[in-house]
């Protein structure tokens, strides 16, 4: 190989690699996933920990700190209650709440 040809080669991998770790409006940079993980399962263990939401029943994923809950809950209480602990986690910049009661309409 030439070195031209190296050179090209490693300017194509390096932007290759960079290209990965930046962000778009629908990927995640790396950061942004891990720190999204991480919202993630604070958001689930406060829901665990909390006595009056059933967290088995409450799905949780967060997309650039946005928190979004969805599942099917007991009670309109435990809606409230739910978007209400998502809220006071830290990091979470907002919740989207798409939970609804069994049963209901």
């Amino acid at each position: 190989m030439s070195v031209r040809t190296l050179l090209i080669a490693g300017i194509i991998g390096t932007a290759t690699v960079m290209g990965g770790c930046t962000s778009t409006r629908t990927h995640q940079s790396a950061d942004e996933y891990v720190s999204d993980a991480a919202i993630t399962t604070k958001v689930k263990a406060a829901l665990v920990s909390a006595k009056d939401v059933s967290a088995a029943d409450v799905n949780v994923e967060t997309f650039r700190r946005t928190v979004q809950l969805s599942g099917f809950v007991d009670s309109s209480a435990q809606i409230n209650r739910a978007v209400e602990i998502a809220r006071g986690v830290e990091g979470v910049q907002s919740v989207k709440n798409d939970l609804r009661v069994k049963g209901g309409r």
